[in-house]
């Protein structure tokens, strides 16, 4: 894995959200409409060193262009996104590692991570989101909030899990926001306006109207009526 700084932002203390593409595209979604509503700048980016698959495009391969970009916003930097995450531990350590070095370097106490719940509850257009913590008292501050935490014991693969034992490791407190969902295949735009509104909650902070995810959840569905 490579890193480039391409800008040194005037940061301090600021809230991470770091997520990468998941089951139902709800990191990505998530992470993508908060730099599209809040009109972040990039200021570092992270490269895989060699692909991990190619794309074939009909009797012709391409590489993918695998690179996620750290952008900031005021007290907020924000990691991940678009397409993929690495398929490789090494590569999955090392952008987790990178994330810690970012969160230390601007004296970050807080990340957040964001992605989806696979569950067989019938949702009817109204996903929870539930809230797993890196401590038993940050999980109690939660529940005294009324915010749902997860209802039994699991694993969490990935970078949107993995990025929760990597802050707890160094002392950094941590929020991981799973927002269910019943078909991982498909695109969840429900589950991350879910999510959305709970980050609100608990960031104290606005990321803007939703209504443009609402719609392009129900043109999801319109394309399974037809």
């Amino acid at each position: 894995m490579e890193f480039f700084q391409t800008e040194e932002p005037a940061i301090e203390k600021p809230i991470i959200i770091a997520a990468m593409q998941d089951m139902g595209n709800v990191g990505s979604i998530v992470v993508n409409f908060i730099n599209n509503s809040l009109r972040t700048k990039k200021f570092r980016i992270a490269k895989t060193t060699f692909p991990t698959y190619v794309l074939d495009q009909g009797g012709y391969i391409d590489l993918p262009n695998e690179i996620w970009e750290y952008r900031y916003a005021d007290g907020l930097i924000v990691f991940g996104g678009d397409t993929g995450q690495p398929q490789g531990n090494d590569e999955l350590h090392s952008l987790c590692q990178d994330v810690i070095d970012i969160s230390r370097k601007y004296s970050a106490k807080f990340i957040y991570t964001v992605g989806g719940f696979h569950t067989n509850r019938i949702l009817d257009k109204d996903p929870k989101t539930f809230v797993t913590t890196t401590s038993a008292e940050l999980t109690k501050q939660m529940q005294g909030l009324d915010i749902t935490t997860t209802p039994q014991k699991s694993v969490i693969t990935g970078f949107n899990g993995l990025i929760l034992g990597f802050a707890k490791q160094n002392g950094i407190s941590g929020i991981g926001m799973y927002g269910e969902l019943n078909e991982p295949q498909i695109p969840q735009y429900r589950a991350a306006i879910s999510i959305i509104k709970t980050l609100e909650k608990l960031t104290y902070r606005k990321f803007g109207s939703t209504d443009q995810l609402e719609l392009m959840a129900q043109e999801v569905e319109k394309s399974f009526e037809n």
